[in-house]
């Protein structure tokens, strides 16, 4: 009995003992655990999962900020074609006769004004019909008085009615004449007054009917030149537009009022807008398209008369938020934004997990899982480069 009494003191001992060993070892588990799960909070709070850039590093790295985009990213007729001005707003500059170039007051590019002098011109046809024009002025003079004179002795009944007539007749005709050279005069850009005067003009100016550019000068000093041959091209830029071709499978999609986006061909990074005014009822046939016109909304540089261009015409009016493809980074399989928040003078980015969708011309339809405020700003760039400064920063943190 005593036996049995002290094996069944022992084996309640052990019992015992391990009941208080396991919740030692239990106890001790759970500090652990809360003591990691401390940690984290620690690390999340220092902002160690946030990469941050100086105002130098902002700058050398040309870092984007801006609002979340509503961007319409399906739904589009692609369409190409170039840059045109409307025919009001060019001009090509002649002469009127067969004159030398004795003056050249323009380059190409230059910046005009309408009126504004760009050639001088001169040949002894220009002084010939100044001369033509004071003769006839002054002989019109003349039969004025003569006419005015036979018109009083016949009221008054000592004249005959014939030369009378006669007199009106003449001073009639040399009116014509002298009406009819001094419109040639205006034409020449000749002072009437000073022709009137005695004064003969050796050259004469050419003058910009607009205001504009100058595309093209296609003559030299001393040069002559005939009739009606083009001498410059003045260019107004300030209406320049876009004139697409859309093929025939696409016109039924196409209307007034819907927004185009495209890009020059010089500068395929640099998006524009514009907003089509006009839709073509012919069709070319090389290739079978019409055209289709789009006023630019925002201008940007010198935009040149035939400069070719790629755009897509937006059919459809379903819109999305998008980011720019260098907005998004890509780790462990996910993607990240990086809202962008000042602190002070220098910059803290935090990432923001996204869900991607379509693409178009370089930008990504993204879905938050919560969706940020309207004025939260969000880098438009250089996402790889936040995320490589994020881990370093973690990974020093870590040491």
């Amino acid at each position: 009995m005593k036996i049995s009494n002290t094996y069944n003191y022992i084996g309640l001992t052990l019992i015992a003992f391990s009941i208080i060993s396991c919740g030692e070892s239990n106890s001790e588990k759970e500090l652990s655990e809360t003591q990691n799960i401390t940690n984290l909070e620690v690390t999340t709070e220092a902002g160690f999962t946030e990469a941050m850039l100086t105002a130098n590093q902002f700058e050398a790295l040309q870092m984007q900020i801006d609002t979340l985009t509503q961007r319409n990213m399906s739904g589009f007729v692609e369409a190409n074609g170039q840059l045109e001005v409307p025919p009001q707003n060019e001009a090509t500059i002649t002469t009127m006769t067969g004159a030398n170039v004795v003056g050249i007051e323009v380059i190409e590019g230059d910046q005009i004004k309408k009126n504004q002098v760009v050639a001088y011109l001169s040949h002894p046809s220009i002084i010939q019909i100044q001369s033509d024009y004071l003769n006839a002025y002054s002989n019109s003079q003349f039969l004025n008085k003569e006419y005015q004179r036979q018109k009083k002795l016949y009221e008054a009944g000592v004249a005959s009615g014939m030369n009378f007539q006669k007199a009106k007749a003449d001073y009639t005709s040399s009116t014509a004449m002298v009406n009819g050279l001094e419109a040639q005069l205006r034409q020449y850009n000749i002072n009437v007054s000073g022709v009137r005067n005695g004064t003969i003009y050796q050259r004469v100016a050419l003058r910009s009917p607009i205001a504009g550019f100058v595309q093209k000068v296609e003559v030299r000093i001393g040069q002559f030149v005939e009739p009606q041959t083009d001498l410059m091209e003045i260019v107004d830029t300030h209406h320049v537009h876009l004139d697409l071709m859309v093929f025939e499978k696409d016109v039924d999609k196409i209307k007034k009022g819907q927004s185009v986006r495209f890009a020059l061909q010089s500068r395929p990074d640099k998006e524009l807008t514009a907003e089509i005014y006009s839709v073509g009822k012919t069709f070319e046939q090389t290739p079978k398209a019409v055209h289709v016109h789009a006023e630019i909304e925002n201008k940007d540089g010198d935009l040149i008369p035939g400069m070719y261009i790629q755009g897509r015409i937006e059919v459809a009016n379903a819109k999305t938020s998008a980011m720019p493809e260098g907005a998004i980074a890509i780790d462990g399989g996910k993607s990240y934004v990086f809202e962008a928040v000042p602190e002070g003078d220098d910059w803290s980015f935090r990432p923001i997990e996204i869900l991607v969708g379509e693409k178009d011309a370089g930008w990504v339809a993204v879905q938050f899982m919560k969706v940020p405020d309207a004025n939260t700003k969000f880098a438009q760039n250089n996402a790889y480069y936040l995320m490589a400064e994020m881990k370093k920063g973690d990974a020093e943190h870590s040491h």
